[in-house]
């Protein structure tokens, strides 16, 4: 007889209970199993994230870069800085100044530039040879045949010669005793011919009777006409917006490297007041050296005089004016003729005719052509020396 089957375990069987189909192990396997079908992937983890660099690697470059541009500016101070801290002012913090290139200027010329008495007449001279002369204006002196000089702000008046004056220029020349005064500085004439527009100039004087004083500005214009004391023109003048006053007459007007471009002369004023409107002018310094040799010999300088003041014309220069018993009037030149050539050369405006008879000497024999009324004539005319006073 067959044994009837059970669901139930049979606790006497041989059969391994949890081998059964009900066995424990087998529900928690068959459990285990449905889980996992049932369950949710697992995410994937996330990356770690990359390294930060360190803050003093990211500094590294502006830091560098800021190093470079430092030791720039500091190469570029030397480069500017000559190391002559001669002169430099101490600081109120107690560091030092550095002077500028008109206080460079002023320490290296101030030395050469005196004050000029003559009676009643004041303004500045200065050094141009180291036996004692000395250039100022002709006005200044005003024909006297001594002066008194001021070296320095402290220094006593010593006596000077009045060796010649050219009131056509407005140029004089003194000269003092060289032992009088101890050491000079005589400051060199540049070649004026370069003075160009927006050069940087200074003026050293004794404005309104103050002691020596420096003030600066730059080359406003070249080649302006200005009144001489005898009323004829001065050529080749130059104009400066650096301030100038009454009592800077005579003194020097210098270039950036301290050397003589003019002489200071006259000043356009803007009402009865005479100060200073910006407009200067200098003689230059090229005419300086034409006259000086002369002047030091005390020799007058004669110059060419034709009698005529012209006007600019189309054609060339236009008679204005012919004053009486000049050359131009003997030769029979009347008002309203144009001269368009002088001995040879061309004119093409009034200044021409000056630069053509620049260069001669009273007694000279020039040809002059002019047109009048369509029609061209030639006048032979003698030069004479030109008067005291122009007209």
């Amino acid at each position: 007889m067959s044994r009837k089957s059970s669901l139930w375990i049979d606790p006497g069987s041989a059969r391994d209970p949890e081998a059964g189909p009900f066995s424990s192990a087998r529900w928690h396997r068959q459990s285990d199993e449905a889980r996992a079908r049932y369950a949710k992937p697992a995410e994937p983890e996330a990356p770690p994230p990359p390294p930060r660099p360190r803050w003093w690697r990211r500094a590294l470059a502006p830091v560098g870069l800021l190093v470079a541009v430092a030791a720039l500016a500091l190469a570029t101070l030397a480069v500017i800085d000559d190391g002559d801290d001669a002169g430099v002012l101490p600081a109120a913090s107690g560091g030092r100044l550095a002077p500028t290139q008109i206080g460079r200027v002023y320490d290296s010329a101030g030395p050469g530039v005196v004050s000029v008495q003559a009676g009643a007449r004041g303004g500045t001279g200065f050094v141009v040879r180291g036996d004692g002369t000395i250039v100022t204006n002709a006005h200044v002196v005003a024909g006297a045949e001594t002066a008194q000089v001021r070296f320095g702000d402290s220094g006593e008046q010593v006596d000077a010669e009045v060796l010649g004056t050219d009131v056509s220029t407005d140029l004089a020349v003194l000269r003092v005793d060289p032992g009088s005064v101890g050491a000079l500085r005589p400051l060199p004439l540049t070649n004026s011919e370069r003075v160009r527009v927006g050069d940087a100039v200074v003026a050293i004087g004794h404005p309104f009777g103050l002691d020596r004083t420096a003030t600066a500005g730059i080359v406003s214009g070249v080649g302006r006409e200005i009144q001489a004391p005898d009323g004829f023109q001065i050529d080749e003048v130059i104009q400066t917006d650096a301030p100038i006053n009454p009592g800077n007459s005579g003194g020097p007007l210098l270039d950036a490297r301290g050397r003589v471009v003019g002489v200071n002369s006259q000043i356009a004023t803007g009402g009865a007041g005479g100060g200073n409107v910006g407009i200067g002018f200098a003689v230059p310094s090229n005419t300086v050296r034409e006259v000086l040799p002369a002047l030091i010999r005390g020799e007058t300088i004669e110059r060419p005089y034709l009698g005529v003041t012209t006007a600019p014309h189309r054609d060339g220069a236009e008679v204005q004016e012919i004053v009486p018993g000049s050359p131009a009037a003997d030769a029979g030149l009347e008002p309203g003729d144009v001269i368009t050539g002088v001995d040879g050369r061309d004119v093409r405006d009034p200044d021409d005719v000056a630069d053509a008879i620049k260069g001669l000497e009273p007694g000279d024999e020039v040809q002059v052509e002019a047109e009048s009324s369509g029609v061209t004539r030639s006048f032979d005319v003698e030069l004479e020396a030109r008067p005291q006073r122009g007209p």
